[in-house]
């Protein structure tokens, strides 16, 4: 069980706790545990919450940062690090409920390579950030061919193989929700509605979830760059054909043109476009930049 933490102290133990409801039925199905929680560079006492864990249950391990490198990093590290032969994602916060993975184990049995769950419900969240989580799964359905759910939370049960084929996707701009649709294997959705935090406030503002969903975007479709494509020729076309109407109403009726607002708004719009296309641009460059520098995902502090 993988379990990435920032700024999370009051929610360690509540966790471990809630977890611990199913070690009934983890004996009953001999299931040996082995539950990891990665400190994403926290700035309170989470790490120090996961060692008082660690002393009174062997099951209990800790990877910490050096700093803040992201969720992305941090579940990235968890599945290096774990050694299961099936591997859960979850997060600390309880939102993930634990009481899940009975069925999620089940469902494994029946042949599945992943159990995955998504919200059916988003209660509980501002509505604007609902609304445009929705957009912006409808958009990558048009323009990406990865499966991506809407509503789909990290919490998923794989195994071994699949995450094995997660791993050797090493790219640095990492979108675990993309990735899982693109690596494949046959999965099973659990729905369920939607649990708000056991304790504290969620790290997600509504520009980072902008910024990651860019992400996203980039990652996992080379659309953007054809509409970009697509506009400069439409321009192209258009300001060709306003050449042509303007020679020969000079001909014609010799009725110079005339209408500098018109001209000036006409030059704001293009200028704009192009602005918008050179930003498309930018953004697929930019990821190429990081990528091509090789850094390393994420950096350990301490490792228990």
């Amino acid at each position: 069980m993988i379990v990435p933490c920032y700024n999370e102290e009051e929610s360690v133990e509540l966790f471990y706790t809630e977890l611990m409801k199913n070690d009934s039925f983890f004996h009953g199905e001999n299931i040996e545990l082995e539950l990891l929680y990665v400190d994403d560079g926290s700035g309170d006492r989470t790490a120090e919450e996961v060692k008082k864990l660690i002393k009174k249950d062997n099951r209990v391990h800790l990877v910490s940062f050096s700093r803040n490198f992201g969720k992305e990093a941090a579940m990235y590290a968890g599945l290096e690090n774990v050694k299961g032969d099936y591997v859960v994602l979850m997060d600390v916060d309880l939102q993930d409920p634990p009481s899940l993975l009975p069925e999620m184990i089940s469902c494994m049995k029946q042949g599945y390579d992943s159990v995955a769950t998504r919200r059916v419900s988003r209660k509980g969240e501002p509505p604007i950030r609902s609304f445009f989580a929705r957009i912006f799964y409808r958009l990558m359905k048009k323009i990406s061919k990865t499966e991506m759910m809407d509503g789909a939370r990290d919490y998923r049960l794989m195994t071994r193989q699949m995450v094995d084929a997660i791993l050797s996707m090493q790219e640095y701009n990492r979108f675990t929700k993309g990735i899982f649709g693109w690596v494949g294997f046959r999965t099973k959705w659990l729905e369920y509605e939607n649990i708000e935090r056991a304790k504290g406030e969620t790290k997600w503002s509504f520009w980072k979830l902008l910024v990651y969903s860019i992400e996203g975007i980039t990652a996992f479709s080379t659309v953007p760059l054809l509409l970009a494509s697509v506009l400069g020729v439409l321009f192209c076309l258009l300001a060709f054909v306003m050449i042509l109407f303007v020679i020969i109403r000079k001909l014609i009726f010799g009725d110079p043109v005339s209408g500098w607002a018109s001209q000036v708004c006409i030059m704001l719009l293009i200028g704009g476009v192009q602005f918008f296309c050179t930003g498309i641009l930018g953004q697929y460059l930019a990821k190429t930049y990081m990528e091509v520098k090789k850094r390393p995902i994420y950096l350990v502090k301490e490792k228990i």
